[in-house]
């Protein structure tokens, strides 16, 4: 970066041990990019965990820090964070990167500081997903639904505020992109984020049984999972945790295996031998899928979202597939694609040496670069308007 920048900032939602998901990933790549910028998360349930990587790290937090269960259950002060994130002070950094899948766009900046944000999505259960989300909350099941739709109806209203504050918006794919487009009015460049594809080994012998590894909660479409395992009584193991395991378990039938959650290990092994990784959920980009490629796995998934960035279909004629895409989320249209994959052994067609190789594009390595070209041209054009500023020359717009 930049050595003229000094000590940048880096904030995130929040930083607990029950968060390892993609945003986490991209975090601590930027941490390494930045070189150890100041944090500033909502709450901090890291520094003082031992074995943590943020072990020992100052971390400025907000007033959610010392409410009761704040760091545990953050999300159930989702009413306050808007208000939380805007009182963190960062007016003594220059440059401020900000990781965002909700409120963390938010901070307030001057405009002496040069702001990126790095968009994961647009509060998803704000927007086109926020049906789905009413249907499973329990809160809207006890009457509570009207209180729940006034509070989302003032997130989006703040959403697109707090969307306009950044000086640019990086998106982790295509879809997010769009999303941003759509909710907030404005363009973002695409980054995608970085995936651990050396953790695997993709030159292991294969068998027949599919996989299927996610947390199990509603949005992640498990359930049209197993039921279309269920239908084709092919081999299914699931790995995975969360509220909707037990309704899973009881729909499952003797094909299909429900692991729970499994060892760093385990799943290696698992993503090294599976015949194919299966995925019908609607994700803004998807790691697990990439973890399933770097593996030697091909996917089978929906041909929606952000998928598209990262699974290159066989059946539609491009060069390099790493994978099938089903063009509806059903249980008849996966159970068509498992069939065609089957009647045809279309794994053949798939060998995992080339899918290790498109997986490799998704490497940290590939995603430091990109951040800090992205980051780089930022501040260059920021550093540029503050210099025409203070000439007193028009600054151009956008």
């Amino acid at each position: 970066m930049p050595s003229q920048i000094g000590q940048a900032a880096l904030v995130h939602e929040w930083l607990t041990p029950r968060s390892v998901g993609g945003a986490e990933l991209v975090v601590r790549e930027l941490d390494g990019l930045l070189e150890q910028p100041q944090l500033f998360s909502l709450v901090d349930g890291e520094s003082r965990r031992r074995g943590s990587w943020l072990e020992g790290r100052s971390i400025e937090t907000s007033f959610i820090q010392q409410l009761p269960f704040g760091v545990s259950h953050v999300q159930q002060y989702l009413p306050l964070l808007p208000l939380a994130i805007e009182q963190l002070d960062l007016s003594g950094y220059p440059l401020v990167i900000s990781s965002s899948h909700l409120a963390a766009k938010g901070v307030l900046t001057g405009p002496e500081q040069c702001h990126v944000s790095y968009v994961h999505t647009p509060v998803r259960y704000a927007w086109d997903q926020m049906h789905a989300y009413l249907r499973h909350s329990a809160l809207a099941r006890r009457g509570l639904g009207p209180v729940i739709r006034w509070q989302l109806h003032r997130l989006r209203q703040w959403d697109v505020l707090s969307g306009q504050r950044p000086d640019q918006l990086l998106a982790n794919s295509r879809f997010t992109a769009a999303r941003i487009r759509r909710y907030w009015g404005r363009s973002a460049t695409v980054v995608h984020p970085p995936v651990a594809v050396e953790r695997f080994r993709w030159d292991q012998p294969r068998d027949d049984v599919y996989l299927c590894l996610c947390r199990l909660v509603p949005y992640k479409r498990v359930d049209l999972v197993v039921e279309a395992f269920n239908r084709t009584g092919l081999p299914l193991v699931v790995i995975g945790d969360g509220p909707e395991r037990a309704r899973l378990e009881a729909l499952a039938a003797s094909n299909v295996r429900l692991l729970g959650r499994q060892s760093e290990q385990d799943v290696n092994a698992w993503m090294s031998r599976c015949r194919a990784y299966v995925y019908a959920g609607l994700e803004d980009f998807g790691i697990a899928p990439v973890e399933a490629m770097a593996a030697g796995a091909p996917v089978i998934a929906l041909g929606q979202g952000g998928l598209l960035d990262s699974v290159r279909c066989l059946e539609r004629g491009v060069s390099q597939p790493t994978g099938l895409l089903f063009p509806e989320q059903s249980v008849a249209s996966l159970v068509a694609a498992l069939e065609h994959f089957e009647a045809q052994q279309l794994w053949k067609q798939l060998p995992a040496e080339r899918l290790r190789r498109w997986a490799e594009q998704f490497s940290p390595q590939r995603f430091r670069s990109r951040m800090e070209a992205a980051i780089q041209q930022s501040w260059s054009r920021h550093q540029r308007s503050l210099a025409e500023r203070s000439r007193g020359l028009p600054v151009p717009m956008g």
